[in-house]
């Protein structure tokens, strides 16, 4: 039987999702916490040549409170590609999107024309952040809403060093919209990922044009942590200076201009 909140997205693509632009079609999954606005500055920037599309994960939805993993998210980006037409996207994942672009590569290879990776590794969570994870959407499980003293201390995780003192007002943005989610929808976005497998040794078997971007500055996962999911890949890793966690929202210009660089590539 059909997942019903898979089929949603089939169904309600063009509602769950943000798009502009014709061309070869790019199709970007969004991080814990964060929504498809966060690729509005992809949205501006590349679609002048490509076809653009940013959708909304289960946690943003009305479908936030059900037990859900990976590869259900896997199969529901799949879907919003059916939903909206896309055949053979290149699909870009930031952070948690990341992991699941990996697995809907692991899974319908055929189905991708290739992978940007944000601020995202192959690998698991180490036990420590494991465990500092679960205690603090524990804790925020049965809150009618985020608690602003979390949503503050989150800003560390998801921006750099950089952004939090250079860009307040995009992080204070954040944090509003934070305060304004059910607990239960952290939980479970954080949930689906925590004890996640390791598959960077199942990656060398793919053939798929990579990119892999990471913020110099992000404090969640190390570059370092990206280099052997690259390597496995074969892809090019590159380094956003003044970026933390959500690179492609802190620094878009030299995200945007990698990113064009390797779609025209892929889609030469």
């Amino acid at each position: 039987m059909a997942d019903p909140a898979t089929e949603m997205y089939r169904s309600r693509a063009d509602a769950l999702a943000t798009e502009a632009g014709d061309g070869p079609p790019l199709l970007c999954a969004h991080g814990s916490l964060m929504d498809r606005t966060m690729f509005a500055p992809q949205l501006a920037a590349l679609s002048d040549e490509y076809r653009v599309a940013a959708y909304d994960l289960r946690a943003r939805t009305e479908r936030f409170a059900a037990a859900y993993d990976l590869d259900d998210l896997a199969a529901d980006c799949l879907a919003v590609a059916d939903g909206l037409d896309m055949d053979a996207p290149v699909l870009a994942g930031m952070s948690m999107g990341g992991f699941t672009a990996l697995r809907v590569a692991l899974r319908a290879p055929d189905r991708i024309a290739g992978l940007v990776l944000i601020d995202s590794i192959a690998e698991p969570h180490p036990e420590s952040d494991r465990e500092l994870y679960r205690g603090m959407i524990e804790q925020i499980r049965d809150e009618t809403t985020v608690p602003r003293s979390m949503a503050e201390t989150v800003t560390h995780y998801l921006f750099g060093e950089t952004t939090r003192e250079e860009r307040p007002d995009l992080v204070e943005r954040w944090i509003d919209r934070w305060t304004t989610y059910p607990g239960e929808a952290v939980y479970r976005e954080v949930d689906s990922w925590l004890g996640r497998a390791d598959v960077t040794e199942r990656l060398a078997a793919l053939d798929v044009p990579t990119l892999v971007i990471h913020g110099a500055e992000d404090a969640s996962l190390d570059p370092s942590q990206a280099e052997p999911m690259a390597e496995a890949l074969d892809a090019r890793l590159e380094t956003i200076p003044e970026a933390g966690h959500s690179a492609n929202l802190e620094r878009p210009e030299p995200v945007n201009r990698a990113i064009r660089a390797f779609l025209d590539d892929v889609y030469a």
